[in-house]
């Protein structure tokens, strides 16, 4: 079983499983190495839960086992794939729904249900009936955890992104769940740590501007960056946020972490605009 942090005392876990960076991971650029975790979080309200991402498929049995040392045997848990279109999201939702009390899919597509369909189900030669729900989300939602509904977490579109991607804001831990974004932390060790604050983290603008352009934001350069400074500005000026929360890498903990690496970002892209630089083609595997 992968570690679990345990983010917020009985209210907030990230599932962990290690990758190793040997070059064939697409998330990372091509001469990352060390190691780096999926995290797939699990937001608890009383024994209601709601589970951000699903994990590959070779971490189902560590993420089964994971869930089942948190969750009540009575618990109800919703599926939020936070990339409906990315296997690191998507893959367990089946295998997930198979073990525990799973009341619904919450997801942008009427037909999640295929989307999330890697358990083997429509290849088998006796085909059940699915029965799992899908909750249809708006590009702009508020959603509830618990079974009183007390907890509120908003969903909302990625200031940036290459696939349709959600963005969560849980405001009762003050956290900011960035799916694909953030992502730019690894760890050289198995061991981690998966968890960075401002004591330790020695990240640079030229480091987030390489990773950015070696992975799936390869496009930003020259590209019209500044508008998505302003919409990356508006999330970090409409919420109060201590923690923010990858889908993968190490998770960024602490306010000053997070107005420092915010600035580092917003910065990055300010110098990456069509005002600043012009675009080129860029060659494939051409490491910037």
């Amino acid at each position: 079983m992968g570690p679990i942090a345990e983010l917020v005392p009985g209210r907030l876990y990230a599932l962990q499983n290690v990758i190793a960076l040997d070059g064939r991971v697409s998330a990372y650029p091509a001469d990352a190495r060390g190691y780096t975790v999926s995290n797939c979080y699990l937001i608890k309200e009383g024994d209601d839960a709601v589970l951000l991402d699903s994990g590959f498929t070779a971490h189902a049995p560590s993420l089964i086992a994971q869930i089942g040392s948190i969750l009540e045997p009575e618990a109800t848990l919703s599926v939020y794939p936070l990339r409906i279109n990315e296997y690191m999201s998507v893959c367990n939702v089946e295998a997930i729904a198979a073990n525990f009390n799973v009341i619904q899919c919450y997801s942008g597509n009427a037909d999640a249900a295929l989307w999330v369909d890697f358990g083997g189900r429509s290849d088998a030669a006796e085909q059940k009936p699915y029965s799992l729900k899908t909750t249809l989300v708006a590009r702009k939602q508020t959603l509830f955890v618990g079974r009183d509904k007390s907890r509120a977490i908003d969903a909302f579109q990625a200031p940036i992104r290459l696939i349709g991607t959600r963005w969560i804001y849980d405001g009762a831990t003050r956290t900011l769940f960035t799916s694909d974004s953030f992502s730019h932390e690894w760890s050289q060790s198995p061991a981690g740590p998966w968890t960075t604050s401002v004591d330790d983290n020695t990240t640079t603008p030229a480091q987030l501007r390489s990773f950015l352009l070696n992975t799936r934001y390869w496009w930003l350069e020259g590209g019209d960056t500044e508008s998505l400074r302003s919409k990356l500005a508006a999330v970090f000026d409409k919420y109060d946020i201590e923690t923010i929360a990858p889908g993968y890498g190490r998770i960024l903990t602490g306010r000053d972490l997070v107005e420092k690496q915010v600035a580092m970002f917003e910065d990055v892209l300010r110098n990456l605009d069509r005002g600043v630089v012009a675009p080129h083609y860029v060659d494939r595997d051409e490491l910037r």
